[in-house]
């Protein structure tokens, strides 16, 4: 059962940035597509960002796109969300969540519809305040 761990949320001031990271404490997650998600106090959960298996394709909401970036550090194993000039609107729990993919598959790319997704982390919070 993977479990994943997402880390780096806390509290910034407008224009700042933060770095999040999502691990995992069971199977690497090189043998999943991995999206970004977050949702606001009486708002939708948002897709933000997702990335291949493979690393090399990227997928973006409008929201985001610019100022996130998703990656993957593949020496730790974990696939990161870059988050710049942040915004009092990025308020939110940031969530990671997994999909996985068969072995031997080439790069699977995925949208942003967190109904897609299988597996999910504990969330983080961030809060973009003055």
């Amino acid at each position: 059962q993977l479990q994943l761990v997402e880390s780096g949320g806390g509290l910034v001031q407008p224009g700042g940035s933060l770095r999040l990271s999502c691990g995992s404490s069971g199977s690497p997650l090189d043998f999943y597509v991995i999206g970004w998600f977050r949702q606001a106090p009486g708002k939708q959960r948002e897709g933000l960002a997702t990335i291949s298996n493979s690393g090399g394709i990227t997928n973006y909401a409008d929201s985001v796109k610019g100022r996130f970036t998703i990656s993957r550090d593949k020496t730790k194993g974990t696939v990161i969300l870059q988050m710049n000039s942040l915004r009092t609107e990025d308020t939110a729990v940031y969530y990671c969540a997994a999909e996985p993919v068969m072995p031997g598959a080439g790069p699977v790319v995925m949208g942003l519809d967190w109904r897609d997704f299988d597996y999910w982390g504990q969330g983080t919070q961030v809060t973009v305040s003055s």
